[in-house]
């Protein structure tokens, strides 16, 4: 976590999902878009992760175009393929196709100088399920104030 700096994270996929394993993968990227990374203008809101044959790819992620940029500029939401090994994704696809398990990104972040995505393996929260989540984060909330006041 030192030499990390978080660009981009997904709290919708922490409300939405319960998250179970993570996996670091890196980006195929073309130079404008980790220009635009470097920046900051990422959106993993409506991404998700697909597979193809023996590769993962992510799609719906939004990069802005780079404003320095010319005609060679980026597609703002190309499918983009993920670098992982290959026994990770064997693994993740199995989970998603056979055991009902969703991938989806959580955060996107540079380390040591390249783009590298965190990717979850998640299952869907019922309502019920994100209304007890909420009650428990507003009493952990309560109690922090309650102890602030305290001292």
């Amino acid at each position: 976590m030192m030499n990390q700096k978080l660009v981009a994270e997904n709290r919708k996929a922490r409300h939405e999902y319960e998250l179970y394993d993570r996996f670091e993968a890196g980006l195929c990227l073309k130079g404008t878009e980790i220009k635009s990374i470097r920046k900051g203008k990422v959106q993993l809101k409506d991404s998700y992760i697909s597979f193809y044959g023996n590769e993962a790819y992510i799609k719906g992620m939004h990069i802005a175009p780079y404003e320095h940029g010319n005609i060679f500029n980026h597609e703002e939401t190309r499918d983009r393929k993920l670098l992982l090994h290959k026994k990770e994704i064997l693994k993740l696809e199995q989970s998603a196709r056979i055991k009902g398990y969703t991938v989806v990104p959580t955060r996107l972040y540079l380390s040591k100088g390249l783009a590298k995505l965190e990717i979850a393996l998640a299952k869907g929260k019922n309502l019920h399920d994100k209304r007890e989540a909420q009650k428990k984060k507003d009493a952990q909330k309560e109690i922090q104030k309650a102890l602030k006041n305290d001292y």
